[in-house]
């Protein structure tokens, strides 16, 4: 894939604006607390892989898409808001609201002088072209006064087509954007509406008056460390680089097997995230005394006593961590860390929820703690992004363009060898 970057050309169209169908309210939309808490406030890349479908010889992906995201955005309105003059506002105490305009959503249609299959046997990231693939039209990356949503649809040689979108985080998480691109999947197969119909709601993971911090919140702690010791720091990313790695079902076995018959059951990314904590820590020789963390988002869909509504495509998750001191954390067994590890699913709460949206008001939307000694793991496997059917089918590939920051993310990846294609990882 890396050599292919130097060999293939992209032919871009000039960006447009696609407005909704049909009239939307004009108004303006308060974000939730959860929404726009400092460290959302980026436009987050994600990008598909679609192959060439028999059946639909002589289609225009780009045409059939931008069609059907036209009659999307007359449900899901907000992502049109004007985009290079205040669609993101700031209001008092840094409270982020949407005006809604109905301008459209920046969209660029282009062409690829390469077949999906001379990519290779393996598409996954990080994808060294993807400033091709997914244009960074001057002036539209900032958080605030920019496109919420930036599409480029880019045809292929063969037929098939690449599909890469650019969301503003504050506006949704994962799971509300595969929900509206599913939408416009939906109607590009014909479809009268959306299946599910958005729900905007924000005031569900707005603060309390007054608010009151009732969690453990480590995640907008600044960890603690030895004084007069050398602390790495990784808040530029200057020095990081970006690598993909293919965990078999055997390596995974491999991993297991150092586990106690207790810990059998753990999933996969449960194990994983334990085994890259433990083992990156080990790496970067911390002073044993230094406090280190491993964040895992944790959904609040679907949760027992969670009130988050079908259909509500906001940002309905929390990032919880766990915390050890480096020296259990390396000294202990792998078991040490994944128990750490699994009980950050058991904090997710309607409790800790409001008193996240509570801490964001009391401090001011703190940043993550951003120095060596954090990580964040996050798993798309579940997204569902690979699934997003324009008609063309599923997609070969399906999930973020590459990892941000210190973020690790745990992806599906269909993955070939000379003896057939091998299950997800």
């Amino acid at each position: 894939m890396a050599k292919l970057s130097a060999v293939f050309s992209v032919k871009r169209q000039e960006p447009e604006l696609v407005p909704p169908a049909k009239p939307t309210p004009r108004e303006s939309k308060y974000l939730s607390d959860i929404d726009d808490q400092d460290r959302l406030r980026f436009q987050f890349p994600f990008i598909m892989f679609y192959p060439d479908h028999p059946s639909l010889q002589g289609k225009d992906p780009a045409i059939v898409i931008k069609d059907a995201l036209s009659k999307a955005l007359v449900h899901y309105y907000p992502f049109a808001g004007y985009p290079f003059a205040g669609r993101l506002r700031e209001g008092p105490n840094r409270k982020l609201v949407v005006d809604c305009t109905g301008e459209g959503v920046l969209f660029i249609e282009a062409d690829a002088d390469i077949r999906l299959d001379q990519l290779g046997d393996t598409i996954r990231p990080p994808f060294p072209c993807c400033e091709d693939l997914l244009f960074d039209v001057p002036g539209s990356s900032n958080a605030l006064g920019c496109p919420l949503l930036l599409i480029q649809v880019t045809r292929l040689k063969c037929g098939g087509f690449i599909f890469a979108v650019r969301l503003n985080h504050v506006m949704a998480d994962s799971l509300g954007l595969v929900q509206f691109l599913n939408s416009v999947a939906e109607i590009a197969k014909r479809a009268d509406k959306p299946s599910v119909l958005p729900v905007w709601k924000r005031e569900i993971f707005t603060s309390r008056d007054p608010p009151q911090v009732t969690c453990q919140h480590d995640t907008y702690n600044k960890l603690t460390h030895t004084t007069g010791t050398k602390v790495n720091n990784m808040d530029s990313d200057n020095n990081l680089v970006q690598k993909c790695f293919f965990f078999s079902q055997k390596d995974i076995r491999s991993i297991r097997s150092h586990l106690p018959p207790h810990l059998s059951t753990s999933s996969t990314f449960e194990v994983l995230t334990a085994c890259i904590w433990r083992s990156r820590t080990v790496a970067l020789d911390h002073n044993p005394d230094e406090i280190v963390s491993v964040s895992c988002p944790v959904t609040a869909r679907g949760k027992q006593g969670m009130q988050v509504p079908h259909g509500f495509y906001g940002n309905a998750f929390a990032y919880i961590a766990a915390v050890s001191s480096a020296k259990l954390l390396c000294e202990n067994p792998l078991g040490y860390a994944l128990e750490l590890v699994k009980r950050t699913k058991t904090r997710m709460s309607e409790e800790y929820m409001k008193s996240l949206a509570d801490l964001m008001v009391i401090k001011g939307r703190p940043k993550w703690d951003t120095t060596a000694r954090s990580l964040l793991v996050a798993d798309t496997t579940k997204v569902g992004f690979e699934k997003v059917d324009f008609g063309w089918g599923e997609a070969v590939y399906g999930g973020p363009i590459g990892s941000i920051d210190f973020t690790v993310y745990y992806a599906n990846a269909r993955c070939r060898n000379k003896i057939g294609r091998k299950p997800p990882c």
